[in-house]
């Protein structure tokens, strides 16, 4: 740990590999990139979506749909839904009906924002399965939701925060673990 009691578990590297990774498990476990899309949870699962629909294509040599979910609407703190959606910066320029769905986070904990985003997908269609990759899964659910591909497992307590930066947001890509309550890099 540093003297802001943080270390960094991942670099660009790490991140780099994980993605790669995670690319050649959803094409073993689907059997090509057939009725792939992939949709980021806004706001960092939309980079790593984009970067992960760029893996699977350069694999497989064809071009992946990627797009982006709002969450807000379908969050189970929200009360005023219909405003919320109207307000939502959801992006998926493709159909989602009769599709394979990689649903893509950085971070699972609770599972609560991937059941929103689940909703948020079901929300635009009826997919044939929805799949989750998320990039760190440091435990502590609260619903019975599981990633399908992981890049790292990451066993926290509830005192240490995991804070995924990323070269499209924070200008560069690392995975930090930090003590003590989060704050922004």
């Amino acid at each position: 740990m540093t003297e802001r009691n943080e270390v960094v578990v991942m670099d660009a590297e790490d991140i780099r590999r994980a993605i790669t990774r995670i690319a050649h498990e959803i094409l073993e476990r689907n059997k090509g990139a057939r009725d792939l899309v992939v949709i980021g949870i806004q706001r960092r699962g939309a980079p790593l979506a984009r970067r992960l629909a760029l893996a699977l294509s350069q694999i497989e040599g064809v071009g992946i749909p990627c797009g982006s979910v709002d969450i807000t609407p379908f969050r189970d703190d929200v009360r005023d839904r219909p405003a919320a959606l109207s307000r939502s910066r959801t992006e998926v320029p493709f159909e989602v009906t009769n599709k394979r769905v990689i649903l893509v986070d950085e971070v699972i904990q609770t599972g609560r924002t991937v059941r929103a985003a689940m909703e948020a997908v079901m929300h635009l269609g009826r997919p044939a399965c929805i799949q989750l990759a998320t990039l760190i899964d440091r435990g502590h659910r609260e619903l019975p939701i599981r990633p399908d591909y992981v890049g790292k497992n990451l066993p926290t307590s509830r005192a240490e925060f995991v804070l995924v930066e990323l070269m499209e947001l924070e200008g560069r890509d690392r995975v930090v673990l930090r003590k003590g309550r989060p704050s922004e890099p």
